[in-house]
């Protein structure tokens, strides 16, 4: 809980439409225009020192919330609140506060370095991005505390390396470690371990865990939901551009109530190769997010849909004998 006793992080009602180019004879020929929702009602919160996973297929609309919660995309409506204070709709000096207090992982470590920049120039720029750190020396002790926190030590044998230098690994923490540099309180990390190997992944989600349990609230975004079941607090999970379900995430796991979260739990690698798995393949592709459906947005490729759900658009509410804080969007729930 933030210093007032609200969350960190709010957000309601998020809405992201990107409009669909309709061409030169489109605009002529009165074509009318059409809207990508990709967003389109979320609603969530995040606290302090709590990690919450915002999970669901490619496509469902996970990355351009986290896009728009940082201000790299602008909401068509809705409201986002940092420490109290809407952020909606901030821009210059005001935005760039927001970034130095909210700090975002790339997916691809690969890609979100500068192949002509050391480690250390690499940590050091959100410094001098944002004016801070002082005097040279002073820099540089920060940047070699956010190696440490990251898990590359003895900083000293880091600092001169280049990326091409590194395993991937070691890059991912490079990266994590130059958002830790500015001391953010929110960290946004979107599918930060799917471009590592299996055997590295365990260890950044173990990082991260760390700075979740120091107290830093942290949004994962993945699509895979082994790689969170056992560090995040809480599960959001999108489907379409909304959410569908969400509660703790022992509970979401062991207890899923909406068939799309059955169907991705469903798929989950078991430890034990001999156990029994009904795997539930969901037939068919996801709709068009320029055409949802009416009704439950579901409802096309749910094994268990009624005629009722072609027609009625399910809220988020509590399941029938489920735990506080447990929500699913499914009128069968």
């Amino acid at each position: 809980m933030s210093v007032n006793g609200t969350p960190l992080l709010e957000v309601e009602n998020l809405v992201t439409h990107f409009p669909v180019p309709r061409g030169v004879v489109g605009a002529m020929s009165g074509k009318p225009k059409r809207v990508v929702r990709a967003v389109d009602g979320v609603s969530f919160a995040l606290r302090e020192g709590e990690m919450l996973a915002l999970v669901g297929e490619s496509g469902s609309g996970k990355t351009t919330t986290a896009q728009t919660i940082l201000r790299l995309v602008k909401p068509e409506s809705g409201t986002v609140r940092f420490e109290g204070e809407d952020i909606s709709s901030v821009s210059g000096r005001r935005l760039r506060a927001l970034r130095h207090r909210v700090q975002l992982i790339f997916q691809d470590p690969y890609e979100s370095l500068d192949p002509r920049f050391r480690v250390q120039a690499t940590i050091e720029e959100p410094l001098l991005v944002h004016g801070e750190g002082g005097r040279r020396a002073e820099r540089e002790e920060r940047v070699r505390d956010a190696l440490t926190r990251a898990g590359l030590t003895p900083p000293e044998l880091y600092l001169d390396r280049y990326p091409h230098e590194l395993s991937g690994g070691q890059r991912q923490r490079v990266a994590i470690a130059a958002s830790l540099v500015l001391d953010p309180k929110l960290l946004v990390a979107d599918e930060p371990v799917s471009m590592l190997d299996v055997s590295i992944r365990a260890g950044i989600l173990a990082l991260l865990d760390d700075l979740r349990r120091g107290g830093l609230a942290i949004l994962m975004i993945t699509h895979d939901l082994s790689t969170v079941a056992h560090f995040a607090d809480r599960i959001a999970v999108m489907y379409l551009g909304r959410i569908v379900e969400e509660g703790p995430a022992r509970e979401v796991i062991a207890e899923p109530r909406h068939p799309y979260t059955r169907a991705l739990v469903s798929v989950v690698p078991r430890r034990d190769p001999r156990a029994a798995a009904d795997a539930q393949i969901l037939r068919g592709e996801t709709p068009n997010p320029v055409a949802i459906p009416p009704g439950c947005r579901f409802h096309p490729r749910c094994p268990i849909a009624i005629p009722e759900c072609k027609t009625i658009d399910p809220e988020l509410r509590a399941p029938a004998g489920a735990r506080a804080g447990h929500l699913a969007a499914c009128i069968r729930a």
